[in-house]
């Protein structure tokens, strides 16, 4: 009976694992065969500038070289930032050109492993040579200070798209953050002449017109504006999740008329109803307790304490509440079941958000994205626009 029971377990090893090793090469042959673009990396802001060097093996952060290589990453927009109070008392415009710098310091020491491109051939090409095909991205309006000649400044030194704002509305664009939960501070809401203006000028460069971040109304008149296809390089789905930086169903549908591309977040927090939720409650009991620490007069030691096992507790109970890959494919399945699988992309955000999905730890993952979507069902060919043919498709229409 014993050795029945061995059997039986030995031939079903035998044949399960038969069957996965096929199964498994399927899945590295259909992602080594994509171009995979990730529109949206923060590493320049969140490692470079703090001194971390991308081209070793990091033990913390997302991203670097080694990790982009196993990932099979072939085209990553890095992300130029800088918050609503510029680093530098020059300002923001001298803080993106710093960002800019860095990457093109980070491109020459490291020629064998990455290169840069600014036109669609030159990403088609070069992503066929074994290296990280760099472009970048700005993420913010405000770093144009306003000057149409930064505008073109910036494009001249490899700019090739521009997020219209970022959480901070500028004079000219109104951003979510502001449109959602500050609108006193919005100067003119939506989009104002000067900012129709850099529009216009973006889609004469051949810069792409980047609609993360900004509000309904910015978003809208944008999209009337523009005469090329816009990209969103990292939003989500706000009737999954909603939360003020994600899009809603009419805002897809917009893109998809536009033909342009949503490339979705990996941050727990737009993916995650249950997450976002549980966030907020757990801020607000932070400040109560705050507050009624303040109100019994302890020692500022005693409150450190207090408040550091809160810390761990959140840290604890975040970490736990982070949702799972498959809720993040479920974004992609929206978008594709709402427009079509042609206006939909990824533009993970990492190293710029502080939780993501389980199984999606740093940038070494992007093959397990292909597994579930080849687990749904989709085609080949489906698979392949998600992971970067869409993004081509609208850089092709910019540039």
């Amino acid at each position: 009976m014993k050795k029945d029971w061995i059997k039986q377990v030995s031939i079903l090893l035998i044949t399960t694992g038969s069957w996965l090793i096929p199964y498994a090469q399927s899945v590295s042959r259909l992602h080594e065969k994509a171009i995979v673009v990730d529109t949206h990396n923060d590493c320049l802001t969140e490692l470079t500038l703090d001194g971390k060097d991308i081209s070793g093996h990091l033990s913390t952060g997302h991203s670097d070289l080694y990790r982009w290589k196993k990932g099979g990453l072939d085209v990553q927009f890095f992300s130029v930032w800088t918050d609503k109070t510029p680093r530098r008392p020059a300002g923001f415009f001298h803080d993106a050109l710093e960002e800019i710098d860095s990457l093109h310091r980070i491109i020459l020491r490291n020629p064998d492993r990455m290169t840069f491109a600014d036109t669609y051939r030159q990403v088609k090409k070069r992503s066929h040579q074994g290296k990280l095909v760099s472009l970048i991205g700005v993420e913010g309006g405000h770093m144009i200070e306003e000057d149409l000649g930064k505008l073109d400044s910036l494009y001249t030194l490899g700019m090739r798209y521009l997020t219209l704002t970022w959480n901070n509305s500028t004079s000219w664009a109104s951003s979510a953050m502001d449109e959602t939960n500050y609108p006193e501070r919005i100067k003119h809401k939506g989009l104002n002449d000067f900012g129709k203006q850099v529009v216009q000028r973006l889609n004469e460069l051949g810069v792409m017109v980047d609609l993360s971040h900004v509000g309904e109304q910015t978003f809208y008149d944008a999209i009337a504006v523009t005469t090329k296809p816009v990209i969103l390089s990292h939003s989500s789905v706000w009737s999954i999740c909603p939360v003020f930086r994600n899009v809603k169903d009419d805002q897809i549908r917009a893109v998809a008329k536009n033909g342009g591309v949503i490339c979705i977040n990996f941050y727990s927090g737009f993916i995650s109803k249950e997450y976002d939720q549980l966030q907020k409650r757990l801020f607000e009991r932070k400040d109560s307790l705050q507050g009624g620490l303040l109100a019994q007069g302890l020692p500022q030691s005693n409150r450190n304490q207090i408040m550091s096992a809160f810390d761990q507790t959140y840290d604890s109970l975040m970490n736990a509440a982070r949702p799972s890959l498959s809720q993040l494919v479920d974004h992609i399945d929206y978008i594709v079941k709402l427009v079509g699988d042609k206006y939909v992309g990824i533009g993970s955000d990492y190293d710029g958000v502080g939780s993501v999905p389980v199984g999606l730890e740093d940038v070494t993952t992007y093959p397990k994205i292909t597994e579930e979507l080849l687990r749904r069902g989709y085609s080949k060919k489906s698979i392949k626009r998600i992971l970067g043919g869409n993004v081509l498709r609208v850089m092709k229409a910019n540039f």
